[in-house]
């Protein structure tokens, strides 16, 4: 094929898939999908605070012990069919506007971001697909299992280490983007009050969510250094080690609510995200 007819190919490829992704209903589906991030998180607050009341007894505060709640719940089938198309949608969206606008940007970095966030919301479809059909999942267990599979490679104990500082890395990142209000960057957010109250649950989201991260990473390094998958439990794990620090009762609240906060965040989000 002539290298003019494979250009046009190619433009006309692209010029129909960015059509798509601008689709309005292509656009209200990939909202829904911040919508339904935000009930995960606010479920994820309140079972960690439910952890304070109990003494660490409790569902487990992470995706598996918020979907699972929402499977106990009247019509729970139903909402899991909906947060896995939403968060399905949403993670393409992401992956395909990342590919098709990321060269326009004139920035790798978006490109990048935006594939590894459409693939981290394809994951969390894939757990809630699993309820949605009637399976379960268990957050910690897999966290453990995929631990142990990586210290079972060569050199697995400095690539289990390697995924702390990573997420050690994202945990910060968070944090930067809250304490700095990076995240305003990716709405329209209105005047007034509202716009307020939606700068102040971003700022309190985003710290809350790295503090968690944080602890998430922190339990991956000290997995890797005692040579002991177990210890790599995930959000759930490290949510309740919160409770083993000074002051931890009162971190882990500050955290919990916060991570109501962001959930509540991401509902605005859905409502002011710039698509592009």
């Amino acid at each position: 094929m002539p290298s003019t007819s494979r250009s046009s190919a190619s433009h006309s490829a692209r010029s129909s898939a960015r059509s798509a992704t601008n689709s309005h209903a292509v656009r209200v589906i990939a909202r829904s999908g911040y919508a339904v991030n935000g009930l995960l998180h606010i479920l994820i607050g309140v079972i960690a605070l439910q952890l304070l009341l109990t003494g660490g007894e409790s569902t487990d505060a992470d995706q598996s012990g918020a979907l699972q709640s929402l499977a106990s719940t009247p019509f729970g089938g139903i909402l899991l069919w909906i947060v896995t198309i939403g968060l399905a949608m949403l993670g393409l969206w992401l992956i395909v506007d990342g590919i098709l606008q990321g060269p326009a940007r004139d920035s790798k970095k978006k490109l990048v971001v935006g594939i590894v966030k459409g693939l981290v919301y394809l994951a969390l479809a894939s757990t809630a697909l699993s309820f949605a059909l009637g399976g379960s999942s268990d957050s910690s267990g897999d966290t453990q299992s995929m631990t142990a599979q990586l210290m079972a490679a060569p050199a697995g104990i400095i690539l289990v280490f390697l995924v702390g500082l990573v997420v050690l890395a994202v945990g910060g990142y968070f944090i930067h983007k809250g304490v700095t209000q990076g995240f305003r960057d990716d709405l329209s957010i209105p005047a007034g009050t509202a716009g307020t109250v939606i700068t102040g649950l971003g700022v309190a989201g985003y710290v809350a969510k790295g503090v968690a991260l944080l602890a998430v990473g922190g339990l991956f390094i000290a997995a890797a250094v005692t040579s002991d998958a177990s210890g790599s439990t995930g959000l759930d794990g490290a949510l309740r080690s919160l409770l083993a620090l000074p002051f931890g009762v009162w971190i882990l609240g500050l955290v919990g609510g916060g991570l109501i906060a962001y959930g509540v965040y991401c509902f605005a989000r859905a409502r002011y995200a710039n698509l592009g």
